[in-house]
């Protein structure tokens, strides 16, 4: 099933909420949230097609030194409310003020900056029907390459992820991966046991989105969690009701039950900070990545971006990079994908590519083959050629398999021209239907693929060479096989990632 990208990308920084026919304006009905896999439940507002800059109804403040120590009864008397403050970093969130109000704050003692905020989409370019078939398997944590599925799992063999098994390198439960993205289906065959459940937190709380009702578009309040308590009770609100973040997730780390992962003894942490209806507010990501820093995290993964124009937005830029450097002084490598937009990020002119233009990052971009002379499992034609959607340029540090097509006249059957990466699917989905059984795998592509492969080598390299991003940036760089060039790429960054290289297994 092919998804539009427009219905997935959106070049400004601005509210990208897809939301239709709401019974309560919060959740799709029943019979859409039953119906799959498709999305023809849901309704791209007008406001997000034409680019419009759409707000959440929340401000980001930057404190001038400490936090007041009346900060919280000042908004209150403003008739707002905290979301959150985080000390350690300089920044809160506030709901509930409006633009002349929040003026107001920014005048007082110790507030530096108050920013109104705004959500960026999630980005994905194809996704496949969802598979169950077959043996149902068992783990297979010590030997990931017997996963049922591994066959199609051109994007394990391809980083030599099956080399670096067979050496012992599975990945440690000491080490903590925090997936910033909308959530995790902890009850998935192959994340059973994977996820900390202690840790792993909802960060999206109550925020204004765009939804569409009777053909009108209108503003109404969002709170992810009601829809986690009306659909599927009993289960966390970090639950995944989208897909993505599921998927991510088991290509980092996986029992290896129906599809392997990267690594199989590593522990994930669910921070959702991204909606089923496709909104990621800023807020909620900046406070997922100060979370991840502050309770243990040695890995970020963010398969989260999007585009946001420089103009009129400094302070934006500025808040990133202070969050960013914020979590890296406390040891925490952060992996992002490069996005999907086909675009050269050497020429963005007033676009800021959230997340590559912030420093200290581990920015990805895809590759895939071209066919495959199966519907799933090969032989694949040209693994490591470059991804048609994904961005270029010299942000990139490192490619890794996303996924891809080719075009061209329709092969015979049963070949295909559209390769996926393949890996767990929610039971919890809204979107796709990959309920009642905790084996569904679901292919998809794009560059938020691509970047789980690189958290996945970062998280084994903590393990021999500490919580140092620098070094695991310069190791995954360094020992990357070089495709089109001698690791000076505008395509491929350093090269494609090899796993095993990296953690030593081969020379």
């Amino acid at each position: 099933m092919s998804l539009p990208s427009s219905a997935f990308r959106l070049a400004t920084l601005g509210l990208v909420a897809m939301a239709a026919c709401l019974d309560d304006a919060r959740v799709p009905s029943e019979q859409a949230a039953r119906r799959a896999p498709g999305l023809s439940a849901m309704t791209l507002s007008t406001a997000a097609t034409s680019g419009t800059v759409a707000g959440t109804g929340r401000h980001i403040v930057s404190f001038a030194g400490a936090v007041p120590v009346d900060f919280g009864a000042r908004v209150h008397a403003l008739g707002g409310t905290v979301v959150w403050v985080a000390p350690g970093s300089g920044l809160a969130t506030v709901s509930g003020l409006s633009g002349a109000v929040a003026t107001r704050l920014a005048a007082a003692r110790g507030i530096l900056t108050v920013d109104a905020d705004a959500a960026i989409p999630l980005e994905v370019t194809q996704l496949s029907a969802p598979d169950a078939l077959g043996n149902a398997g068992v783990a297979s944590n010590a030997n990931p390459a017997g996963a049922v599925r591994f066959a199609r799992q051109w994007n394990m063999r391809a980083v030599q992820a099956d080399a670096a098994w067979a050496h012992g390198f599975l990945g440690s439960s000491n080490v903590s991966i925090f997936m910033l993205d909308s959530g995790i289906d902890y009850l998935h065959a192959d994340l059973l046991g994977r996820v900390d459940l202690n840790r792993s937190v909802d960060l999206l709380g109550t925020f204004l989105a765009q939804a569409v009702i009777n053909k009108d578009t209108v503003i109404v309040p969002f709170t992810e969690a009601d829809t986690v308590a009306r659909y599927f009770p009993g289960r966390q609100p970090f639950t995944d009701l989208f897909f993505h973040g599921t998927h991510t997730a088991a290509t980092v780390s996986s029992n290896a039950v129906r599809a392997a992962g990267i690594t199989s003894g590593t522990t994930l942490v669910a921070v959702k900070v991204c909606g089923y209806i496709n909104a990621c507010p800023f807020s909620s990501i900046l406070n997922g990545v100060i979370y991840a820093a502050q309770n243990g995290a040695d890995v970020i993964n963010m398969s989260l971006s999007g585009a946001f124009a420089k103009a009129g937005n400094g302070r934006f830029v500025g808040l990133l990079q202070k969050v960013f450097n914020f979590a890296r002084s406390r040891g925490v490598t952060i992996v992002v994908s490069a996005g999907n937009a086909a675009a050269n990020l050497n020429h963005n002119g007033n676009a800021y590519q959230t997340f590559c233009d912030t420093p200290a990052v581990i920015c990805v971009a895809a590759t895939g083959p071209t066919q495959s002379a199966t519907a799933t499992d090969g032989p694949f034609t040209n693994t490591d050629a470059f991804a048609y959607y994904s961005n270029f340029g010299s942000a990139i540090d490192v490619a890794a398999p996303g996924g891809n097509s080719s075009f061209g006249p329709k092969l015979p059957a049963p070949a295909t021209r559209d390769v996926f990466v393949w890996a767990a699917c929610s039971q919890t989905s809204l979107l796709v239907n990959c309920a009642p059984l905790p084996t569904f795998i679901l292919g998809v592509q794009g560059t938020s693929m691509a970047a789980p492969h690189v958290t996945g080598t970062a998280a084994l390299l903590v393990s021999t060479l500490g919580r140092h991003p620098a070094q695991i940036k310069a190791r995954i760089e360094q020992t990357a096989d070089h495709i089109d060039t001698n690791g000076q790429s505008l395509l491929y960054g350093h090269g494609r990632v090899n796993v095993a290289r990296a953690v030593g297994a081969v020379p």
